[in-house]
This record gives structure tokens, sequence and C-alpha cells, in this order.
């Protein structure tokens, strides 16, 4: 396709869009349980309407737009609280949980480099870790040492101990890790970093928003955020459980001090002093702009009510799902993420079912769930808009474990991002 020789009027362009979106999954009816946290149609007109007032301006330079540096200072106090960051938590906004993990491995590397002289340095981190700290890895020349999880899929801290030497410039906990849904023994991890000095990241993108508010609801929490001592940075995706517009995360540090690693700088071109904090440079303030009015317009009240109906749909299913015979629960829920696989036995001595074919029998009754593996299982990130729809979601599970093991149909996994 070119692009056309006369401009075409603005209904041509919006219709043209809407007919792009046919084939889509269907988020605002709450098929789809992963990609899109949606809090509510309101919640939705406040996010769009904030994301066009400043759509254009740019945060590469909150200078010549202070609105854009207010906004950021405002939704960083506001997730300073929910980490118990305190006054001294100091951070940035970011396009999501890559761009934020990302820079937690830039972040470690440099302080190695700068306060220890690490020139190979090394991160160690649980298979359960999500995959942009790989990435981040791989972009920044820093090695990646995978440690298997625990029978309970939680990071292992003596095997973390373990493959830490004096190369070792960051270590990785999940609050909650993504796979399974559970929430990484923080407090071990972090005291092994603390007895080195090096950074301890809490990728908390899944629970950043929700865990405060479901301690709150009574929920047992384990302790998880700048609270426990050795915790240097967190990560907290507001377009996720905080139901903002996309584009939208934090990562936020103990102090300025740890911040300061994070930071970009050079003069070492003809266009003056630069200064970046993460990936992206020119950035637009719509997605800020929507996170912040996105959180004011629900408040604290707003979060505690859409947490506890995410909560309440999350453990509707995972009770739900030992009464489908051939799945089993790979794991209790400790906050709205739940993953199943096929029950390796099967229902009377039957071969488990393709939990793959499953997912493609779902799909074709109207449902988009997460692929993942090993071991061969799906997964539903939970959230507000599910509670009520579970009955409906469960029915067709049902019928689409029946549908796979009558047929022995099988399946394929599907890429979690773009490839």
């Amino acid at each position: 396709m070119s692009i056309p020789p006369h401009g075409l009027t603005q209904d041509e362009v919006l219709s043209r869009l809407a007919a792009y979106r046919t084939d889509d999954v269907r988020w605002r009816e709450g098929r789809v349980f992963s990609l899109v946290y949606h809090g509510g149609d309101d919640v939705l007109a406040v996010a769009e309407q904030a994301h066009r007032l400043l759509a254009c301006e740019n945060g590469l330079n909150t200078g010549a737009f202070p609105s854009l540096r207010r906004i950021q200072q405002e939704i960083l106090a506001v997730v300073a609280d929910w980490t118990e960051g305190g006054d001294d938590a100091a951070g940035f906004l970011t396009s999501g949980g890559t761009e934020s993990l990302l820079m937690a491995v830039k972040a470690a590397r440099e302080r190695g480099r700068t306060e220890r002289g690490i020139t190979t340095p090394n991160i160690v981190l649980p298979t359960s870790a999500h995959a942009a700290f790989e990435k981040g890895c791989h972009y920044f020349g820093v090695e990646d040492r995978r440690v298997p999880v625990g029978d309970d899929w939680r990071a292992d801290p003596a095997a973390m101990a373990a493959a830490v030497d004096d190369n070792t410039v960051l270590l990785v906990a999940s609050a909650p890790q993504y796979p399974q849904g559970v929430v990484d023994p923080v407090e071990q991890i972090a005291a092994i970093a603390a007895a080195r000095d090096i950074n301890c990241h809490v990728d908390a993108c899944m629970g950043g928003v929700t865990l405060p508010y479901l301690q709150r609801l009574g929920v047992s929490v384990p302790r998880w955020n700048f609270a426990v001592p050795g915790v240097t940075s967190i990560s907290v995706d507001l377009h996720k459980y905080g139901y903002t517009g996309k584009g939208a995360s934090v990562i936020i540090h103990r102090d300025s001090r740890l911040r300061a690693h994070q930071v970009f700088i050079t003069d070492n071109w003809l266009g003056g002093l630069y200064g970046s904090p993460a990936v992206l440079g020119s950035k637009g303030g719509g997605p800020w702009a929507a996170a912040w009015a996105v959180m004011h317009f629900l408040g604290d009240d707003g979060y505690l009510r859409l947490t506890a109906a995410a909560r309440r749909a999350a453990v509707e299913l995972a009770d739900a799902i030992a009464d489908v015979p051939g799945l089993r629960l790979l794991a209790a829920p400790d906050t709205t993420l739940v993953a199943f696989a096929a029950d390796e036995s099967g229902p009377t001595g039957a071969e488990p079912v393709d939990m793959f074919a499953v997912g493609d029998a779902l799909a074709r009754r109207g449902w988009y769930v997460d692929r993942q593996g090993p071991p061969p299982s799906l997964h539903c990130t939970v959230s507000a808009i599910h509670d009520g729809l579970i009955p409906a979601f469960v029915g067709d599970l049902h019928a689409a474990v029946d549908e796979v093991r009558a047929t022995g149909a099988t399946g394929s996994a599907l890429p979690y991002g773009t490839l």
C-alpha cells in the first residue's frame, strides 16, 4: 500500500481504521485474559480524553512542558506510597514493563561498573522471571544466569545465592512472577543482595497496584516492597492493574543515588548536553496524561473496588479449574493470575489433553488466553472486567476440553510477543 495521492477525509480515515479492527480480540466484552485491562467504559473515556489533551506534548524535555514534569512527579508520588518508598524514593515513567526492566538491568550494570569496576557483569534470576530481563542482558552485554525454581514455582534463594559471584550486579525477584502467578521470596533474595551491596530489583509490573490493595482487603500478602531491606528498585505497570491507557509504567528506586545509574548523559556531539532516563527519547505526553487522569478518576476507593473484583474473579476461576476433568491448577493465585495445565493422569486413565488445542477451541468460542510453557499450559490474567463472566468462561472451557478429548486434536504454541 502506498500513501494516497490525495488526503482522505476524516470520516474516511476513521471508518477505514474501524474496519481494520474487525478481527481484533473483544477485550471490551471481557473475552480476553491478556494484553488489555479494562476498568470500565467510564475509566476508558477519561483515559482517552486525557490522552488527546497531551498527545503531542513531548516528555523528552519536561522543561519545555512543565505539565508533564508535574504529572510524572505526582504519579511517582502515588507509586512511592504503594511501594512504601517514602520521600526518598525516586523514579521515572517508562513506556511499559519491558522498558522498566531494561532500565533495571542498565542501572545495575552501570552501578557495578562505577562502584566496583565490573567489566563482565552478570545478573542472577529465576527461570520464572520475565523475558524482558533476558532482552536487557542481550541489549546491554550482561550475562544472564537463570536458576531453576522450586516445586512451588517460586524462586529458590539458596540456588540463586550459589550462582552469585564477584561480577554479579543484580538479583531479581517477582511479585508475582507471570507464568504461574506466585510471589517470590523477596526477603531472602534481597538479603543475598544486601550482603554483597548489589542491586535487587522486584518486578511488580503485575502486582505493584494489586498487592497493596489486596493486603487492605485482608488477603495474606508476602513482603515484597521497599519495606524489605535490600530491595533497590521496583517496576510497576500502570497500564495493567492501574487500568490506564497503554504506554505507562514506572521504575522506582530506593533513592536518587541509585536512580542516577539509570540515566544516560552525553555531550559528545554537536547538539549540546543530552540526557535521557530510559530507552525512549521523544515520548508522547498522552500516556502520561491518561495514567494521571485514570489514577485521579478512580482514587483510592476505586482501586480498592477494582482489585476486589479482579481477586474475586481470579479465585472463582482457580476454584473452578479443580472441577474440570483432565485439568490441574499450577498454583493457587497469590494475586490475580491463574495458570492451568493438563492433568497427566487424565480422567479414568485417559491420555492428557493437548492444552494448546484447548486454547484453539476456546478461541473458536470467542475467548483469548495466553499459551505458555513448560509445562504446556494456559494462562489467564484476570482483571476487574471478568468479575461475573467466569461461569460463562468455565462452561466453554468444559466444552473445549471435551471437544479436544473427543477429537484428539493438537495445537501449537502462540508467541507471547510479535515475531
